[in-house]
């Protein structure tokens, strides 16, 4: 039996990443007021605006057990994927432009730092901190990935929402390694243009995460089939069935953490309609008990 759904994983490590950003944007906020960091002040803007994209994830899962209704007779499940892609454009708006942005202020202003080595200390706790966050992510991702790599698990994942908390740690842990290289090249010269530029590069980082993230979930909102390896074994488990001559076509849909799936196939000679019926009736019940994310199947019996 295969179960697909992992709500779990995505709560937990939503959750973690929540509890370390918390803790990073505050720590991040008195520093740049304490140092004037331009790096250290977009790497706050980011922890803070990670937060909230963690507040709207667990919005979208919440949405997504909505029942279905008249007016969405396949259910919500899709409002995760809706609530990812909003979370793509926030990072992309509040983290990466607003650094960019304060990067070029800085360059204009050439304003020093005051105390960076307070600076260079909070970067590296939120390191750390951010380090246990992607940790956490990554834990739970193997409980789903089986025997895949995290590559390949992140092209072919639907699970947007573990794709988004993923991106936005390893974004972060790359966002504070700039901060750290910016803020050390100022103390060292004394040349606070380095610390604009962590801040641009920065931003630009966040844009190309933000853009990766937006592309990998506009394909799950437009409709986009379950893991190829998932329809397999669906395919597989009913060619099997003793109902079934052959199956000639499935066709899934990724619907949040639920499955759709249309099945077209030949059936095993039934003497009457209704022992047609019956036998797609337990074709049908065998597949959602071989993997319970299927919610809903239509099967069409045919000759060819």
């Amino acid at each position: 039996m295969i179960d697909m759904s992992h709500e779990s994983s995505s709560v937990k490590s939503i959750f973690f990443a929540l509890l370390a950003n918390l803790g990073i944007a505050i720590t991040k906020t008195v520093a740049s007021v304490i140092t004037g960091s331009g790096a250290m002040l977009a790497e706050s803007i980011h922890s803070f605006a990670d937060c909230g994209n963690q507040g709207l994830l667990f919005v979208g899962l919440k949405r997504s057990k909505k029942a279905p209704n008249l007016n969405h007779p396949l259910g919500y499940g899709k409002a995760i994927f809706f609530w990812s892609f909003i979370v793509a454009i926030i990072l992309f708006s509040m983290g990466g432009l607003f650094s960019i942005y304060e990067g070029i202020h800085k360059l204009s202003s050439h304003e020093g730092l005051s105390s960076p080595l307070i600076a260079i200390v909070v970067l590296a706790v939120s390191a750390v901190m951010e380090g246990a966050s992607l940790w956490a992510c990554i834990t739970q991702i193997n409980k789903v990935k089986h025997d895949k790599s995290l590559w390949k698990w992140l092209m072919t994942s639907r699970q947007s929402e573990l794709v988004v908390v993923l991106g936005e740690d390893v974004a972060a842990l790359l966002g504070l390694t700039f901060a750290l290289a910016s803020v050390g090249m100022s103390m060292v010269t004394g040349n606070p243009i380095y610390d604009a530029i962590g801040s641009i590069g920065i931003g630009a980082l966040l844009i190309v995460v933000s853009m990766f993230m937006a592309v990998k979930i506009s394909g799950l909102l437009i409709g986009q089939s379950i893991d190829p390896e998932v329809q397999a074994d669906i395919t597989a488990f009913l060619n099997k069935r003793e109902e079934i001559e052959f199956v000639i076509n499935v066709i899934t849909i990724q619907l949040g953490a639920q499955i759709m799936v249309a099945v077209k196939a030949k059936m095993n000679n039934p003497e009457t309609i209704d022992q047609l019926i019956e036998n797609i009736n337990r074709c049908e019940a065998a597949l959602k008990r071989h993997n319970p994310s299927v919610q809903w199947v239509f099967f069409e019996p045919d000759v060819r």
